[in-house]
């Protein structure tokens, strides 16, 4: 890693606390959005690029329009994409709009509202187009997403700062990630009264990570979103890095980087294949199995370890209960990396309810894991008590 750009990662590090107690308080407007293809930028439609100054206020809907077809969900009574301002996860101090889907459920409205969902995806890439809220969504979440509808809630997803909106998409970034998803829930919950400030964060992979970090991040941020739980699949752990040995994970590690500073140069780092793969994900969403060994195309990697001020989960110390679900098959984040972060949470006196799930692999676990994350978040949504196994939970088998 060259010295300027590690000074500004620790730059950015030792800033994240000052830039946060400013995003609490006196917030400035963020500029108006311009498009920039290096970022992945482009290739939506124009109700994605907001054409004025980014108000101040986080979580204010700007506007919104029906789910096209292709992304309509077959247990909701009506979708939206919306477009809504949330703090710059980046700086700390402007907005930026951010895009996103709201889908309500069928029958008629309960007393109290419609308990929410505020569903975290996984990674889609960083090109706009990649966007959750633009791109047809995969069977396993069209389905996982429709059984939630199913039990009467209401799924407010968002699609993260920077994807389907301009401006970079700091994958795997803390605070860009869980403010995203904590103002989705507050600009939904503003502008349609028919949602119940009662929410349950869910989220797989990368969501699991924007999950974990929207909820550790909104007692101070977010105070007034009722949090009653979260349930996570696919956890990432700090060993994450060490088991993606693959040219997206090394294409989105850069991308993340120069999101966090315009400045850095990703193809310093790659080799002639490496940035011709580079370039293909400013445009396209990757896809499973179409990707190979970094060692092609990485001249060099920077330090990530200097970045983990943006990475590291703020806290694993939360007030409500969390569901963990990880399948023992999963290659992608390997089980015992799941477990260490129960064992933190435990350890941090959080109430840690976790299930196993043999034979399912990364993605498998998000369906196979709602015969218990299904009741678990009725409990926590009757306000019943949730008794974690934290002092039975064991280390996962070893892996062939």
């Amino acid at each position: 890693m060259n010295a300027r750009w590690r000074v500004r990662i620790l730059a950015l590090s030792t800033t994240v606390l000052l830039s946060t107690i400013i995003a609490f308080g006196a917030q400035r407007s963020g500029p108006r959005p311009v498009p920039d293809p290096a970022f992945g930028d482009g290739g939506v439609s124009a109700f994605y690029v907001w054409d004025r100054e980014v108000p101040a206020t986080p979580g204010t809907l700007l506007r919104q329009e029906p789910i096209p077809d292709h992304l309509a969900l077959i247990n909701a009574a009506r979708g939206l994409r919306v477009l809504y301002t949330a703090t710059n996860g980046i700086d700390g101090q402007t907005t930026v709009a951010v895009s996103g889907t709201i889908y309500f459920p069928k029958g008629a409205v309960p007393a109290g509202g419609w308990p929410v969902v505020a569903w975290a995806h996984g990674t889609t890439g960083v090109a706009d187009v990649c966007a959750p809220s633009w791109m047809p969504r995969g069977t396993r979440d069209t389905d996982y997403l429709n059984a939630w509808l199913a039990q009467g809630y209401a799924v407010v997803a968002s699609d993260y700062q920077g994807l389907g909106t301009p401006g970079g998409h700091p994958w795997m970034s803390v605070r860009p990630a869980g403010w995203s998803v904590l103002d989705n829930v507050r600009a939904a919950q503003t502008a349609f009264p028919e949602l119940a400030n009662s929410v349950v964060i869910v989220g797989q992979s990368q969501g699991a990570h924007a999950a974990l970090s929207a909820a550790g991040l909104a007692r101070n941020y977010a105070p007034g979103v009722r949090i009653r739980g979260v349930v996570v699949t696919g956890v990432p752990g700090p060993q994450y890095a060490t088991t993606r040995r693959t040219n997206t994970f090394l294409f989105l590690v850069l991308y993340k980087f120069k999101a966090l500073d315009p400045a850095f140069q990703p193809t310093d780092y790659l080799t002639e294949a490496g940035k011709r793969g580079f370039e293909r994900l400013a445009t396209s969403c990757p896809q499973p199995g179409d990707d190979g060994s970094w060692d092609a195309s990485l001249k060099t990697m920077p330090d990530r370890a200097q970045a983990a001020p943006v990475e590291d989960y703020p806290t694993l110390r939360f007030d409500y209960p969390i569901f963990v679900g990880t399948g023992l098959a999963d290659s992608a984040v390997l089980p015992v990396y799941q477990h260490g972060i129960v064992e933190a949470a435990c350890r941090a006196g959080s109430n840690v309810e976790t299930h196993y799930y043999p034979g399912e692999s990364h993605g498998g676990a998000v369906s196979a894991s709602l015969v218990d994350s299904v009741p678990f978040v009725k409990k926590v949504f009757e306000g019943l008590p949730v008794t974690g196994n934290c002092a039975t939970t064991k280390p996962p088998p070893p892996t062939n």
